[in-house]
């Protein structure tokens, strides 16, 4: 009884460490934000019937699939992420993870998702299949060390989610799921931008093409804050179409003024500060975003 006991709490403390060694390569707050973006689209289709069993299974495919495309392409990058100072102490770089183990990982957590994604809908799963093809082989095999525009097609990727979740709200793509995707498509740059201005020195390092090193600083911040602009916009549209209530719109609104002028301050007064200060609201922005439309249809 001893023994069973003994081997019991080995087993639980393996699983354990290998559970501590799988967290960093699903980036599960990159990972949560996109689910709640997906539900967000699902959401807006103000669907008839909200069930335990189509929320769970949208959640559950969305964060399987998603994971699972994250840890594919961290098995990719690995040799980028040895050459980089924030990333060189994750499990896959510095050696506590061997690249087959997080292989088989990436395509079982991803199989499993996009399995569970047909069994919801056809349409919702080949719109979330397209978006880990464009993320993993697109963008990180493809593109990534070969021109800063990649990131172009990540942010495609990016949208897919609440793309996706529309459909399965409404059966089909709409005008307004184009619109919400462009919206995440748009604030990729401020937030994927930022982050390549704070970090240059590692992707120079990684040679990795991006576009501070590319077009330089001031264009960079240009781009932002086009891209802010026109996030921003491109949300108000959607919020605006989905005839949310005007208390969250306003506050929508505030949200988008707030990116806007850091965007603009980043040009004219650029500074580490106010670029770090970007890049966090960016991410707080879209979360806001995406609160604010699901209260907003759902009140």
């Amino acid at each position: 009884m001893q023994y069973y006991a003994f081997s019991l709490d080995n087993s639980w403390k393996l699983i354990s460490e290998r559970l501590k060694l799988y967290l960093p390569l699903i980036k599960h707050l990159q990972t949560g934000l996109l689910v709640i973006t997906g539900f967000t689209g699902y959401a807006s289709a103000k669907p008839a019937e909200m069930s335990f069993f189509i929320i769970s299974g949208l959640l559950g495919s969305l964060f399987l699939t998603i994971s699972g495309s994250t840890v594919l392409n961290m098995v990719w990058d690995r040799d980028i992420d040895s050459r980089m100072n924030r990333t060189t102490n994750r499990p896959l770089p510095a050696g506590r993870l061997h690249s087959i183990e997080a292989s088989i990982l990436g395509v079982t957590l991803s199989v499993i998702g996009m399995a569970w994604a047909f069994s919801l809908s056809l349409f919702f799963a080949v719109v979330l299949f397209s978006g880990l093809f464009l993320d993993v082989i697109v963008y990180t095999i493809w593109l990534k060390r070969k021109t800063a525009w990649s990131i172009v097609w990540g942010g495609v990727s990016g949208g897919m989610p609440i793309l996706a979740g529309r459909v399965l709200g409404l059966g089909e793509i709409d005008w307004i799921g184009i619109v919400l995707c462009l919206a995440i498509l748009l604030w990729i740059p401020t937030h994927i931008l930022t982050f390549s201005m704070r970090f240059y020195d590692d992707y120079s390092r990684a040679r990795i093409p991006t576009f501070p090193s590319t077009y330089g600083y001031n264009n960079t911040r240009r781009v932002i804050a086009l891209s802010s602009l026109g996030a921003a916009m491109a949300m108000g549209t959607g919020a605006w179409a989905l005839g949310i209530a005007m208390g969250y719109l306003q506050v929508l609104v505030l949200l988008s003024v707030g990116i806007l002028a850091l965007g603009i301050l980043s040009v004219y007064h650029p500074s580490e500060r106010i670029n770090f200060s970007l890049f966090k609201y960016a991410s707080l922005y879209m979360l806001g975003s995406m609160v604010l439309v699901v209260f907003g249809v759902l009140r």
